[in-house]
């Protein structure tokens, strides 16, 4: 209970992190003053999207008394009611016979009528009266034009930018009249660039090197520094294998044990090496396609880099439909491209025409059809090779074995470590092109119209000059007049660093999605991405030594009240730090971190039973959770094994993804359950008892062993507020001791207790350590 006060006590003096409930700015009435010029884009669509478009706009199979109302020459059009009217009516409310239909006292003919739950507000009423009035102009969507960079817009305090993002920042804080922060003391912004470049805390020598460098340069050269290390790519990696949806089972039923980890080595590579967005993708989608230097067939780097394409979930069970679980698979890949690499919701069309993007369902199926020629089959005989699993968990080709001559040539960054076969699923189309239909509702099996390979009008056309191909797809994806793919990308960054994207949707870029926040800045940002070879290193050093991103987390009541979301970054944001990162941080602040680089993915402590209860019988070789020893318990979070019907639970608590689909932006919660995690599991009361023993090893007071505790784990040094209490509670801790067996205190991991040690003192120390893991700071990204 003493302890229970004093987490309380010490976490009670933090900012709380709970989010928001409302959405955006402050303001929304019906007294707020309308734009000048009512924007379609900004203004009207959305409100068509919320409210009218369900039975008024592409989907043609649920479209009401034939209007459609997001193009205008069906919105302007004689009606098929009533021949004499027309819904709208450019510079005439009162003869429009929507606007007539939104403000009638009639329940009958109102709109949205009564039934369906929607109501336009006040304001919404007067936007569109506005927008009529002033000519009714339609425009394509916003996310469907070609981006353009603008104009760096004026600012009044010009000493502030660092760099071109904060010109477009602070030009939107001086419109509401807020102001930015004042940069961040140096001890919390180190701790905050080196969790978002590496994933992992700076240690006291980098520490104590950033507090005494002077020089103008010196945060600068420390992002330099950090954007060198290895763990760069592994912390860059993280989203990614959300995106892709990498995991170490298969899925479905049975569940069963797959190999894909040396794709998720080759993620970590590409990053360190800065391979250009262009090409890390265009491998991933068509490596299998690409000739190598030399002409001949793709590398076997290559060839690796498009498991992105097989991480999907696979069958393993007998007495399936193999077609209908094939059709499972190319869905999957067509999905994730939609979300993943142009931010939209594809999806919505499987069944039907989009309902309020413009995206036919045909549109749906020529562009399943790049994804529709795999030759995925199961073969009918396949040899059982104990290392890789039972034939029907692996042998769907294609499939790449990597023997040990590849890792030590082409493929040096997979970390294999034994002699082993290792199987890879890997993309590899039939000799014969496989038709393509239209299925009806979305069966596997209703064939309705054949189609060829294509892409949604709306975004681009497909140019007739590529090849109808996945090579082909990929150069469509990154033509210049491509209006999504740099736009989603630098959105997707910005929100690893910011908390959420410029576009709060990041996996909707469509009419039902949120509305950029800065549509200059992302405009601006996607196109200097392309103008400097999809450079992603340099994004992110724009992104990160900007005065934007180096302000501190102060905020006002002032500016709470004024901008409660924080969307125009008048301060830093403040969150938690992934899942990954939590045990990342825990790992390395006690001195356990197992720095290995890819790899097999490990089995740290779990609570017992967890498979074992879910294994739907059989005796595969995940029915048991067969724990890891020695320094595969210490290793990142990222490389702990997933299994997808039973995630690692102390992950999904904070939030982690057990990547059963594609994953662009991950829920952010605050639960009692996190705080259990960190004040119960095993992984941090072992590192706490570690770095207590090393601590008690030195040759120093306790004072001074608690203060270093606390700038390894909190990374700055304790007011001497903190470090009095923390004292406190290791004098009563001391005390406890007395009465309490130190070896139960103690008896916690596999890292051993030295033998010649004070194992009260330990106990107590450990305690404290464990303290200050529990502090909300410690897990905040701030």
């Amino acid at each position: 209970m003493r302890r229970l006060c004093y987490l309380l006590l010490m976490v009670a003096g933090s900012t709380g992190t709970f989010q928001s409930c409302s959405t955006g700015l402050t303001s929304g009435s019906a007294e707020e003053k309308l734009p000048e010029t009512v924007s379609y884009n900004f203004d009207i669509r959305p409100i068509l999207s919320d409210k009218c478009l369900a039975c008024h706009g592409p989907d043609a199979n649920k479209r009401e008394a034939g209007l459609r109302l997001d193009v205008p020459e069906s919105a302007f059009k004689a009606l098929q009611e009533n021949p004499s009217a027309h819904a709208i009516v450019a510079g005439k409310p009162e003869l429009s016979e929507a606007f007539l239909r939104i403000t009638t006292q009639d329940t009958s003919l109102l709109m949205p009528p009564p039934s369906s739950n929607l109501k336009l507000s006040q304001r919404e009423i007067r936007l569109i009266e506005k927008w009529i009035k002033q000519g009714a102009k339609y425009e394509k969507h916003w996310a469907f034009v070609a981006p353009k960079k603008a104009p760096l817009p004026p600012i009044d305090q010009t000493e502030w930018p660092r760099n071109e993002i904060d010109y477009f920042i602070l030009h939107k804080q001086e419109q509401k009249g807020l102001k930015p922060n004042e940069e961040s003391d140096k001890e919390r912004l180190l701790k905050r660039v080196s969790l978002d470049l590496t994933g992992l805390p700076p240690d006291l020598s980098m520490m104590d090197q950033f507090l005494t460098d002077t020089r103008p340069d010196a945060y600068e050269k420390v992002v330099d520094q950090l954007l060198k290390s290895p763990a760069y790519g592994e912390k860059m990696a993280l989203h990614w294998l959300d995106l892709a949806r990498y995991a170490d089972s298969y899925g479905y039923q049975m569940d069963n044990f797959r190999t894909q980890w040396p794709w998720r080595d080759w993620v970590i590579h590409a990053f360190n090496q800065n391979m250009p967005y262009d090409r890390f993708i265009t491998w991933q989608l068509a490596g299998d396609l690409l000739p190598n230097r030399d002409g001949g067939p793709a590398t076997k780097e290559q060839l690796l880099a498009t498991g992105f394409n097989r991480n999907h979930k696979i069958t393993e069970e007998g007495a399936v439909d193999e077609e209908e679980y094939r059709v499972t698979y190319v869905t999957d890949r067509n999905d994730t491209f939609g979300k993943g690499l142009l931010g939209i919701t594809l999806e919505c069309a499987h069944c039907h025409d989009h309902k309020y993007d413009p995206f036919s369902q045909k549109e749906y199926y020529q562009l399943f059809a790049f994804f529709n020629n795999v030759d995925e089959m199961r073969p009918k005989y396949t040899a059982i090779d104990p290392t890789v699993g039972k034939p029907e968990s692996y042998a769907k080709k294609p499939l790449m074995e990597i023997s040990n001559d590849d890792v030590k040539s082409l493929l040096k960054f997979v970390n294999k470590p034994d002699t082993s076969r290792l199987i890879v699923s890997v993309m590899g189309d039939l000799d014969t092109l496989r038709k393509t239909y239209i299925l009806k509702r979305g069966v596997f099996n209703a064939y309705g119209d054949e189609v060829q390979p294509g892409t949604p009008e709306a975004i681009l056309p497909f140019n007739k000059n590529y090849p109808k191909n996945r090579l082909g797809l990929s150069q469509w994806l990154f033509d210049k007049k491509n209006p999504l793919t740099a736009r989603v990308y630098v959105n997707r960054i910005w929100q690893e660093f910011f908390g959420q994207g410029i576009v709060k949707t990041s996996g909707d870029f469509g009419m039902q999605g949120e509305l950029p926040s800065h549509p200059e800045l992302l405009d601006w940002l996607a196109v200097d991405f392309m103008q400097h070879g999809w450079n992603i290193k340099r994004l992110v050093k724009q992104i990160v030594t900007s005065a934007t991103y180096r302000q501190s987390i102060v905020v006002t009541p002032e500016k709470l009240r004024a901008d409660p979301e924080n969307v125009l970054l008048a301060r830093a944001p403040r969150y938690h730090i992934p899942a990954e990162l939590v045990k990342d941080l825990v790992l390395a602040s006690s001195g356990l971190l197992n720095r290995a680089i890819g790899g097999p993915s490990v089995k740290p402590y779990q609570p017992p039973g967890l498979w074992e209860s879910a294994t739907a019988g059989g005796d595969g070789m995940l029915s048991t959770y067969n724990q890891d020893q020695g320094p595969a318990l210490y290793r990142r979070g990222m490389y702990t094994f997933i299994k997808r019907t039973v995630p690692p639970p102390s992950m999904a608590i904070f939030d982690a993804s057990n990547r059963d689909q594609c994953e662009v932006s991950r829920l952010r919660t605050n639960t009692p359950l996190q705080a259990l995690v960190m004040m119960n599991d095993p992984t941090v009361l072992e590192a706490s008892r570690v770095l207590a023993a090393r601590l008690l090893q030195e040759n120093s007071g306790m004072e001074t062993k608690i203060g270093k505790a606390f700038r390894l784990i909190v990374n700055r040094k304790p007011t001497q507020q903190e470090l009095s209490v923390l004292m406190t509670y290791f004098g009563e801790e001391m005390q406890t001791m007395k009465k309490t067996d130190p070896e139960k205190v103690l008896a916690v991991g596999e890292y051993p207790v030295p033998e010649k040690i004070d194992k009260k003192r330990l106990a107590a120390l450990m305690r404290v350590v464990s303290m200050i893991y529990n502090l909300e700071e410690s897990i905040t990204k701030s």
